[in-house]
């Protein structure tokens, strides 16, 4: 019997935000379809997720109970408690590892302990690259089906329709998955060491939420890449590496969701500022380079990595707002909101994570516009209005604002010296 659980609260600080939700709900949707397609059908249940279980279990008569694995601190720690309470039942529990290419316990220095800098952590997972697994057909026997909540009971999609943009942009399910992979092969994996950087052309897979909702496995990805061989292929498997460090990190450091793996950013001085917040969140913050990212996000819910990070250095060094108010918003807004993914970018780029980059890169929007969207396509397409009198003034002088940065993380520094 396949069956999905709706227990949010079971996740604590970072439960689904709106975004995951609504796409979740075409996701199970897809997975119900296809599951009818093969004589089956999915069975949801509101949580709590042991009580669930137990019931579904008491009304078919299942002897055992097996799920895919995740990491996030939270969820793992949920999992164990069901895992135990199952087995102390008399259950069979079985669990697996599907949404990683290795096990982030398995991935070790050579002192034993977890890597805090990305590319020794990938040399050492190379040393056994992964491999796919062939498929095989699933077979549904004839049993006491229990009964299912409708899918619109869980109430995933918002009550006010925002989510126009996303349908136009995505196409949730296995089967989307799938033709998104071809088409990245067919189309954009040829110049993706470099396309991949340019905002305003398809040039990434954009396969990231497929991947955080199991649509589609990483081996599978990875197989398909890795048979083209070249440098192309290298610089997108690189990015699955990434992906590996993120949970690596998360599941060693599970602190890190809510505080910063460098410990002597707890004293950063940051500010408190709420129109600036707003105006950053909104795409109105006079800088049209990061005004189109923040827009591209509010649309489709997506937005390109590269203005991922220009948007991010401009909140946490520009105005001085703290990483976690971008992390709450991408955890709201984004489609392929990851709390691992999620974690690591935002350190990344405040410079207070593993393999951050350092804090007195601050990145210079003027310039990013200049090297990665010359013509202005990005920016024409999501501030139409830039240039007129009607695009708002900056709400910082980036000058000033990088001054102001460093002077703090000079304090911060001279704090942790000074003992």
């Amino acid at each position: 019997m396949p069956i999905f659980i709706w227990a949010p609260e079971e996740e604590r600080d970072w439960p689904p935000g709106a975004a995951s939700r609504w796409w979740l709900h075409q996701s199970l949707q897809s997975l119900d379809s296809a599951l009818r397609r093969r004589g089956a059908r999915l069975i949801l249940r509101r949580g709590p997720s042991l009580d669930a279980l137990r019931s579904l279990a008491r009304e078919s008569g299942a002897e055992g109970v097996f799920w895919n694995r995740r990491y996030e601190p939270a969820v793992a720690e949920r999992d164990e408690r069901v895992r135990k309470a199952l087995l102390a039942d008399g259950l069979v529990v079985e669990t697996f590892n599907s949404a990683l290419l290795y096990e982030p316990a398995e991935i070790m220095n050579s002192s034993g302990k977890p890597f805090r800098v990305f590319t020794p952590f990938w040399r050492a997972c190379l040393v056994a690259p992964p491999r796919l697994m062939p498929a095989t057909k699933p077979i549904f026997e004839k049993a006491r089906i229990p009964s299912s909540l409708p899918l619109d009971a869980l109430a995933l999609e918002p009550s006010i329709d925002w989510a126009r943009g996303l349908r136009a942009a995505w196409r949730p399910g296995e089967e989307g998955a799938q033709a998104r992979l071809q088409n990245f092969i067919d189309n954009a994996l040829p110049d993706y060491p470099d396309g991949r950087d340019i905002p305003a052309v398809a040039g990434t897979s954009r396969l990231s939420p497929h991947l955080h909702f199991g649509e589609i496995s990483p081996h599978r990805v990875w197989d398909a890449c890795a048979r083209l061989r070249g440098q192309a292929s290298k610089a997108l498997l690189r990015q699955l590496g990434w992906r590996e460090f993120a949970h690596h990190m998360l599941y060693h450091f599970p602190h890190t969701a809510g505080a910063p793996l460098r410990t002597q950013f707890r004293y950063f001085p940051w500010r408190r500022d709420l129109r600036s917040l707003r105006a950053w969140q909104s795409g109105r913050t006079g800088y049209e380079i990061v005004d189109a990212g923040m827009r591209e996000l509010w649309a489709t819910g997506w937005m390109h990595n590269r203005v991922r990070m220009i948007a991010g250095s401009f909140l946490v060094k520009d105005l001085l707002l703290p990483w976690l108010e971008g992390a709450r918003w991408f955890w709201d807004t984004l489609v392929d909101a990851d709390l691992a993914n999620n974690t690591l970018g935002w350190q990344w780029v405040a410079g207070c994570g593993a393999d951050a980059a350092p804090y007195f890169r601050i990145f210079n929007p003027a310039l990013q516009t200049a090297k990665f969207d010359p013509e202005g396509n990005y920016i024409r397409r999501w501030v139409p209005e830039g240039g007129t009198p009607d695009y708002p003034r900056p709400i910082v002088n980036h000058a000033q604002a990088r001054a102001r940065a460093l002077a703090a993380l000079a304090a911060v520094q001279q704090r942790q010296n000074s003992g």
